[in-house]
């Protein structure tokens, strides 16, 4: 059993240990990502994030380098929609080091203004990256037209723009606005005790200064007929994008989706890839995913095709899509996706990272099931029948939205083949 534990500053302390592991990975979770920017100051969360891990107060940015991965260690940093999380995996005997960095990063960044001016042109430069990378890209399209003029459907890393207009007294005080106790979670995983962490978070985070619970405005998912946007760019692939609206990670049908998707494109037997390149040869990849927020969520399907079976692709996908809604999938294949689940996140729990991120992300959500046995017991309950009704829910013409990439797109042939 898992216990969430509070210090008097109002930050919380969540240990998995794991008997027989050597490693120790911990996470120090914000909540705070794209979810609480606005247009002015979209991507600030990414750049902050890159600035924590070029130096602190007390050490500069090749110590805080050398001190972990002179450990045999390793670290690393990410941004999300509602997250950002800074982590470590070290030996069991450095735990105290690892925490020591995150904690002295977290709370002690130098944030000077030549590393800001340097740091935004690496980010300049990796958002034109993404950018080039057509298979990325067309995600960032989607997101857009699924959320428009929202948080939800801008760009993580920003744009070249917003980043480059963003100033030292911004970073400074969004950092100052987030940063603090009640928005940050310390989650390890691996060989440590829960006693032992909570020891250490006492001692390099105690001293910071309770501040107010981050909150997002709720994401607008209002549509009433499909939407498309098309980015005419000189590609050797047509990349497309299809997505639907679905439901929150609060949600009951959130494991009835997690299923579904499976049979539907997560793996190399789901319906998407037998059919769509197995069958058909009309791609090389082609995969489903779903996305879930704290109000919302989506299913998302994306392929690379040639740009001559793009229709055809698009009126194959549409028509699997519409077997979900009308004809009740198999029992195999229901056996077959629950079993996929299971294994996949069995074998995520055995590796402390894996552990660590998994539990990280769930207690910054605050969701409630925080070990496998309930999460197993709900996707062994999915039947047909609810694979059949969430299709119907999800699968519908007015909540669908199309991004495509590509250099000969016929806007009126792609209308027709989504029948609007």
């Amino acid at each position: 059993m898992h216990r969430l534990k509070t210090l008097d500053n109002g930050l919380r302390i969540m240990t998995h240990p794991m008997a027989g592991m050597e490693s120790v990975a911990i996470g120090v979770w914000v909540r705070v990502g794209g979810r609480y920017e606005d247009p002015k100051n979209s991507g600030i969360s990414h750049i902050l994030e890159h600035l924590l891990f070029k130096g602190t107060t007390e050490r500069d940015t090749m110590t805080i380098k050398q001190e972990i991965e002179g450990r045999g260690g390793s670290f690393n940093g990410f941004t999300s929609e509602e997250h950002t999380c800074y982590l470590v995996k070290v030996l069991g005997k450095d735990v105290s080091l690892g925490l020591d960095i995150l904690s002295d990063m977290v709370q002690n960044p130098r944030l000077e203004e030549s590393e800001i001016l340097k740091e935004k042109e690496v980010i300049v430069e990796e958002i034109k990256m993404y950018r080039d990378i057509p298979a990325h890209y067309v995600h960032e399209i989607l997101a857009e037209e699924m959320w428009p003029n929202q948080p939800l459907g801008m760009p993580l890393a920003g744009t070249e723009e917003t980043v480059k207009s963003v100033a030292k007294n911004d970073i400074v005080n969004y950092k100052n606005m987030f940063y603090n106790p009640k928005n940050i979670f310390v989650v390890g995983s691996g060989n440590i005790d829960e006693d032992a962490l909570t020891s250490l978070a006492k001692k390099y985070l105690s001293d910071a200064k309770a501040g107010q619970i981050s909150k997002f405005s709720k994401a607008n998912i209002s549509q009433d007929a499909p939407r498309v946007n098309l980015y005419a760019k000189k590609t050797e692939q047509t990349h497309l994008a299809i997505g639907f609206h679905a439901v929150d990670r609060f949600h009951p049908d959130k494991h009835v989706m997690s299923v579904m998707n499976i049979v539907l494109g997560a793996n190399m037997s789901s319906r998407l890839f037998h059919i769509v390149r197995d069958e058909m040869a009309l791609c090389y990849e082609i995969s489903s995913s779903v996305r879930r927020y704290e109000d919302c969520g989506a299913l998302v399907i994306s392929a690379g095709v040639d740009d001559k079976k793009l229709i055809k692709s698009l009126e194959v996908i549409l028509k699997e899509l519409a077997r979900f809604s009308k004809e009740p999938i198999s029992e195999g294949e229901l056996r077959r996706a629950k079993e996929y689940y299971k294994g996949q996140l069995l074998f995520a729990l055995e590796d402390t990272m894996s552990h660590m991120l998994w539990l990280g992300e769930k207690v910054v959500s605050g969701e409630k099931d925080l070990t496998s046995k309930p999460i197993l017991e709900k996707v062994e309950a999915v039947t047909v029948e609810d694979i059949m009704r969430v299709a119907n829910n999800v699968f519908k013409d007015n909540s669908m939205s199309l991004a495509v990439i590509g250099p000969k797109l016929d806007e009126k042939l792609i209308k027709e083949a989504l029948h609007i």
